[in-house]
Order: C-alpha cells, then sequence, then structure tokens
C-alpha cells in the first residue's frame, strides 16, 4: 500500500485478539515478541489500571521502547509520529485486552 507520493504506508491491523502491523506484503504479531511479553507481564504486575498510563513511565516507557526497537528490526517504520501514535495505540488496546 502506497501513498500518493509512493511511500510505503504502515497498516495496523486486528484480527481477533492478534494485532498485526502490515508494511507492504510483510506482517509482524508484535503480540508474539518478547518485548511485547515482559510489557504484558510488567504491565499485569504492576497493577495500574491504565495502559496508557503504564506506558509513560518506568517500565513500562521502557519495555515499549524495546518493542519500537524491535519493529525497526522486523521493517516497520515509526518515524512519522502519525505511525509511532498509531502503532502506541495499538499496543495499549492489546495491553488492555489480553494483559489486563
Amino acid at each position: 500500500m502506497t501513498d500518493s507520493g509512493g511511500e510505503a504506508l504502515n497498516v495496523l491491523e486486528r484480527t481477533n485478539t492478534t494485532f498485526r502491523a502490515t508494511t507492504f506484503f510483510m506482517s509482524w504479531d508484535f503480540n508474539e515478541d518478547a518485548a511485547f511479553m515482559a510489557l504484558c507481564d510488567a504491565y499485569k504486575e504492576s497493577g495500574e489500571p491504565s495502559a496508557m498510563e503504564f506506558l509513560a513511565h518506568g517500565e513500562g516507557a521502557f519495555h515499549f521502547q524495546e518493542l519500537a526497537q524491535n519493529a525497526a528490526g522486523e521493517g516497520i517504520d515509526l518515524s512519522d509520529s502519525d505511525d509511532l501514535e498509531e502503532f502506541q495505540q495499538e499496543v495499549i488496546d492489546s495491553l488492555e485486552e489480553l494483559c489486563g
């Protein structure tokens, strides 16, 4: 999928309880990533009711940064703030659904 400038767009899709970041033909199920699993475990252990608040501080921010770096390693470009915000919202939704 490309925009009018020919640049690849990151599309985030949700299928059942699996979230998948897709760029062109490549997909990445981030909820299977070790950084997401660590993020999920830390969120459960924190007792924090808000996934957004959890990601904003301390251990949550650390694990989210690690997950974003893994996304880059998988070819997902999160350099655009809108794409990063969308990815973060998908992570928040996934944390609340799967780990809350």
